[in-house]
């Protein structure tokens, strides 16, 4: 079957893939659905970030209007175990209200989309960890890593005993690429401040390339 990979483009130099790729928006969707329409697509397959939640309200959207179906891979959320200090908060607003007054050391693995907010509270100090280095980082005491996951447990603690973190801001994008440093905090006693998932409508979800494959099956003749 032929099949296309998206991207929205947010990412300098994605990892190569074994097959065509295209980049950036597609116009909301009306845009997606004459896409769709126009490649004779007829299956859809959301593996976005789960926290990519527009793009994946306008694929749901876009498979009813072109009457295709649409699966969604992904991840489970991580869940607190014991020895874990987390903080479940609702968005990036109530990540920002739940750092501390007093000065604090944090590390802000949210990507680079939602820095601005956290300059309400400047008395931090922020590690950032980003995959493409920015042309500003927006906070006024911040340091940036530039590095590409998966990370090992190690190194994560490691990073924070050498910037002495107290806090951590994780989005809860769930599997183990970004795992670590969750693990390394239980073990360090690091407050994690966990953002939920944002809320979508009712979608067939699955957790493995391995269901999706069965999913498409032998029907999907073109255009995944």
């Amino acid at each position: 079957m032929d099949a296309v990979f998206s991207y929205a483009g947010r990412t300098a130099q994605p990892v190569a893939q074994p097959l065509p790729t295209r980049v950036g928006g597609f116009g909301g969707v009306a845009g997606l659905s004459a896409y769709i329409r126009a490649q004779g697509i007829t299956h859809i397959i959301d593996a976005t970030h789960p926290f990519a939640a527009q793009i994946s309200r306008n694929a749901l959207e876009a498979s009813h209007n072109c009457g295709i179906p649409l699966l969604v891979l992904e991840r489970q959320p991580w869940g607190a175990i014991q020895g874990d200090d987390w903080q479940h908060v609702p968005d990036i607003g109530g990540a920002v209200a739940a750092l501390p007054d007093a000065p604090a050391r944090v590390f802000l693995a949210i990507g680079k989309q939602n820095l601005a907010p956290f300059a309400a509270k400047p008395q931090h100090f922020y590690l950032l960890r980003l995959v493409d280095r920015p042309s500003a980082l927006l906070l006024a005491n911040a340091t940036a890593i530039i590095a590409r996951g998966p990370f090992d447990v190690a190194g994560d603690s490691a990073l924070l005993q050498a910037n002495a973190i107290t806090h951590i801001v994780a989005k809860n994008a769930g599997g183990s690429g970004a795992e670590a440093k969750l693990v390394a905090a239980r073990a360090l006693g690091v407050t994690v401040i966990l953002i939920d998932r944002p809320v979508l409508p009712p979608r067939h979800v699955v957790g493995s390339v391995t269901e999706v494959l069965a999913w498409l099956g032998h029907s999907a003749e073109r255009g995944v």
